[in-house]
């Protein structure tokens, strides 16, 4: 019977990079299927800012820790091998919350089929929790109007990205913040944003006026970090900001001292943080959304891919450091 190749978390993040030793990487045997039951094999595995947080041990989160001895915690995409379930079948291809692991036993809960004609790249890039993200919090949360300003932080990344083209694709004028020139320019270049900054060597409020000298309507916050203060300073009334992430302070270190909120009185400001699990019952209805700027050409993106389960370890540096270039997956 085939293994299961799984890596297991073994030890918590205490700051600097992930490494090995907090995991251990074993063969696990497969067990007979039963009724009700059937076998994925996972093709590739979707490497998300939010493991860090789920590595961490606190329990006064939006979801639990992943627990010392468990197999980790991941989403991806697969094709089932054998099935004794009456809505799956053997070569239905499907997506679900299968942790790191090639082999995966499931009762169906959290799997769905998804179009096999999709590459697993379209399907973790646009079509999960990337696309199901920045259109929840785009639409949802920042409520835009036609002709506002929107300024999002790590806008090369897989859920920015898709922020700024569904904000173009709805008459905003878009500026982009990222960690690079190269992921500047193929934010302006390729994606269309009005204009991006490269947050690590621009003067930052002087640029930020000069993007954008009405001010700033929305922003939807990715990262945290040096861009926060200015992006804050700069709101105008009545805007409104969707927190999603902070991948500036995920390193497990002290975290940095907290923005003055005079500005949320004195410029009415909405501040609204918000986690895909509380929403993934909206998946049909924002897919809905998002599905026909895909197919009209307006949603563009790129896949970092890593090969092999193993590459996944320190392939969660990349998000840390800067290197990943588009969604970051591993190909199984």
């Amino acid at each position: 019977m085939a293994k299961n190749l799984a890596i297991r978390l073994t030890a918590r993040p205490s700051g600097g990079p992930i490494s090995e030793e907090l995991f251990e990487i074993v063969e696990l045997p497969q067990q007979p299927l039963h009724d009700g039951q059937f076998l994925v094999r996972q093709s590739s595995l979707s490497l998300d800012p939010a493991m860090f947080g789920w590595m961490l041990p606190d329990k006064d989160s939006y979801i639990p820790p992943v627990a010392l001895g468990e197999v980790m915690r991941g989403s991806g995409v697969g094709e089932v091998l054998e099935s004794r379930h009456p809505d799956f079948k053997t070569g239905d291809k499907v997506r679900g919350m299968f942790g790191w692991q090639t082999l995966i036993t499931s009762n169906g809960s959290g799997v769905s089929k998804i179009d096999p004609s999709l590459s697993d790249e379209m399907v973790l890039s646009v079509f999960s929790l990337p696309g199901l993200t920045a259109t929840h919090g785009f639409y949802h949360v920042l409520q835009p109007e036609v002709g506002q300003t929107l300024v999002v932080s790590g806008a090369a990344g897989s859920v920015g990205s898709i922020v700024g083209q569904l904000a173009k694709a709805e008459g905003l004028h878009v500026v982009g913040v990222a960690g690079s020139d190269e992921k500047c320019e193929w934010l302006t270049d390729e994606l269309g944003f009005d204009a991006a900054l490269n947050y690590k060597t621009a003067d930052l409020e002087n640029t930020l006026a000069t993007l954008t000298p009405e001010g700033i309507d929305r922003y939807f916050e990715n990262t945290g970090g040096a861009i926060q203060l200015p992006v804050y300073n700069r709101m105008n009334a009545h805007g409104r900001i969707a927190v999603c992430g902070l991948i500036a302070e995920y390193g497990g270190g002290t975290e940095p001292p907290g923005l003055s909120w005079i500005n949320i009185i004195k410029k009415r400001l909405t501040v609204q943080g918000f986690t895909m699990p509380d929403h993934l019952h909206q998946a049909p209805t924002l897919l809905e959304k998002l599905t026909p700027h895909v197919v009209a050409g307006k949603i563009k993106y790129r896949s970092h891919v890593l090969e092999g389960l193993p590459s996944a370890i320190e392939g969660l540096n990349l998000f840390t450091n800067g290197g990943n270039k588009g969604k970051l997956m591993v190909r199984l």
